[in-house]
């Protein structure tokens, strides 16, 4: 029974459907062929029954085994086509009711397998999470997905044209940019910094980096104050005054680190405040940051910085991707060895591990939710678009063996039902 190339591969007779076709005619033959055999015997029976009294069990055997066989025949033969060729009604029960045959499956479908409960029991029994982990904490396995993952990424930035990235990049990062207002934001970035004394900090840093700038240009600075002196001022009085003023300048920075209540620190303090309070408050303040901040946006080198950006990115993906599997295995990368990490983090953290395995059936549920109903849809017009006839044959090759038994059973059990008839007849 082939099938042309024009219907669904779904449809489609496979090399298994052939093997399942020869055995499906091996057991029509074998089901007609006791038909034949329990009429032969009525007819004989029913010929020599008068002669063999007991002959007449035989022949009430027989005839309700023909019964039983012939009603069975019509039954498995009316699910596939009209039996005989005749169009009695409620026959070829598939080709005819294939559209309802595909909505009650679709809806079949989404009814008892595409529900929360029964995915999420299942991803649950599955543990999902913990087998990514296990897989990705292999050196090649995420050696692999890299790889994987940069050859995909380095085709789709080959394939971009820089114009649309720096278009992509002007629309969504600079155009937010400039309708955001940057005095808030460095206000709370300060008010960030300046949280539980943290800038004090800052300014223990800044000390420890002048006194070290103090002490290593101590003759640069002697020697400028000597050029800046008069000329009559004599050179004692400059080495002087040079003592004094790095030694000075020295004592201050000590006073100020040691002390954590210093003048100078307190002074630091309210200038930060003030600094912090005119980003928030000042017009004047917030109208000049705003305007650095487009003058900023406005220069060249913003663009030629993410046209840098991306050739460098487009560059290194690239690179990643034709390196080659034994430089690779040889000098891991920092994302191999990130993902490694991660598999090897997840295994080693029974909490992260189930929390990742609830991100999986939190992320699958969800998705199986909203797609439930599409699915059922998606049988229905699919099994709707398939020729009824070859429908027909299709699901006749899959399940028509089994259900040559029934004509089987059919046969014997109706014989046996004719015998305890018979007896019941003659002897009651």
């Amino acid at each position: 029974m082939p099938i042309g190339d024009d219907v669904p591969a779904a449809l489609r007779i496979t090399p298994d459907d052939e093997l399942k076709r020869i055995r499906l005619v091996r057991m029509k033959r074998v089901a007609t062929l006791m038909l034949v055999v329990v009429a032969i015997v009525f007819v004989v029976a029913r010929a020599y029954e008068s002669r063999i009294p007991w002959l007449g069990y035989v022949r009430a055997f027989a005839e309700a085994s023909m019964v039983g066989g012939i009603a069975d025949w019509f039954a498995v033969t009316a699910l596939f086509r009209h039996p005989l060729g005749i169009p009695i009604p409620h026959t070829a029960i598939v080709p005819s009711r294939k559209d309802r045959i595909g909505t009650a499956l679709g809806n079949f479908v989404q009814r008892n397998f595409l529900t929360r409960e029964v995915v999420a029991r299942k991803l649950a029994a599955m543990k999902l999470g913990e087998r990514a982990a296990l897989w990705l904490s292999q050196p090649e396995n995420s050696r692999r997905l890299a790889q994987h993952v940069a050859r995909g990424m380095s085709g789709a930035a080959g394939v971009m044209r820089d114009e649309d990235v720096q278009e992509l990049v002007d629309r969504g990062v600079v155009s937010r940019l400039r309708t955001l207002q940057v005095a808030p934001l460095l206000a709370k970035v300060f008010g960030l910094l300046t949280a539980g004394g943290r800038h004090q900090a800052l300014l223990d840093d800044a000390l420890r980096l002048a006194a070290r700038f103090l002490d290593e240009n101590d003759g640069v600075i002697r020697e400028r104050i000597k050029a800046e002196s008069p000329w009559w001022v004599p050179g004692a009085v400059e080495s002087r005054l040079g003592d004094k003023i790095v030694s000075g300048v020295e004592k201050t920075l000590v006073a100020v680190a040691a002390d954590p209540n210093h003048p100078l620190r307190h002074r630091y303090d309210d200038a930060v405040d003030r600094f912090v309070l005119s980003l928030r408050e000042n017009p004047e303040v917030i109208a000049k940051a705003e305007q650095m901040k487009l003058d900023l946006l406005a220069h060249p080198s913003v663009n030629e910085f993410s046209r840098s950006v991306w050739d460098d990115v487009k560059a290194r993906l690239a690179n990643y991707a034709e390196r080659a599997a034994d430089d690779v295995a040889t000098e891991p990368d920092q994302v191999e060895r990130w993902l490694t990490g991660l598999g090897q983090k997840v295994l080693a953290d029974p909490e992260l591990s189930a929390k990742v395995d609830g991100w999986v059936v939190d992320l699958v549920t969800y998705a199986v939710e909203q797609a439930r109903e599409e699915v059922a849809t998606l049988i229905a017009t699919t099994v709707a678009a398939w020729d009824a006839n070859a429908t027909s044959r299709k699901i006749e090759l899959q399940i028509g063996r089994d259900l040559q038994f029934i004509r089987i059973n059919g046969t014997i059990v109706g014989g046996l039902v004719g015998v305890l008839l018979y007896v019941i007849g003659r002897y009651v």
